[in-house]
């Protein structure tokens, strides 16, 4: 198995926010690229010298317009793929209430769902970090 450089590897952070109000999480419909159409955790790639979670921040702020102000931050999993090119750190973020969002151009839609009702289509690797929580 090739192991590539640190420069080479992307790691990613997505959250889960949940209001805590309603009991339902925010997603984002993406607008271009492979997974256009699809309903996705707001997040992104983090940039050279963030931490996983300083880069969360940042992307929220650019993809939803702000930085809601959490209760609570749990850190649920890393995704590591296999060729460990690719890495994603998921935060279940704990909001009070749903609150607005100010979408930027990567994404056509948000909304606040229920986990037994999630939108379609959906991203995989969402589906498979709800089916691994809930086994």
């Amino acid at each position: 198995m090739e192991i590539r450089t640190i420069k080479e590897r992307i790691e990613c952070s997505g959250a889960i926010i949940c209001a805590k109000d309603t009991a339902r999480i925010l997603l984002l419909q993406k607008t271009d690229g492979k997974h256009s159409g699809r309903w996705v955790l707001p997040g992104g790639t983090n940039n050279e010298g963030e931490n996983p979670f300083q880069g969360l921040q940042r992307e929220l702020q650019e993809e939803i317009g702000t930085l809601p102000s959490f209760t609570k931050v749990i850190p649920l999993e890393k995704f590591v793929s296999k060729d460990m090119v690719f890495m994603f750190n998921t935060y279940f973020c704990i909001v009070e209430q749903e609150f607005c969002v100010i979408t930027s151009q990567e994404h056509s839609g948000w909304g606040w769902f229920q986990l037994d009702r999630l939108p379609k289509p959906t991203h995989q690797g969402l589906e498979q970090s709800i089916r691994n929580k809930n086994t």
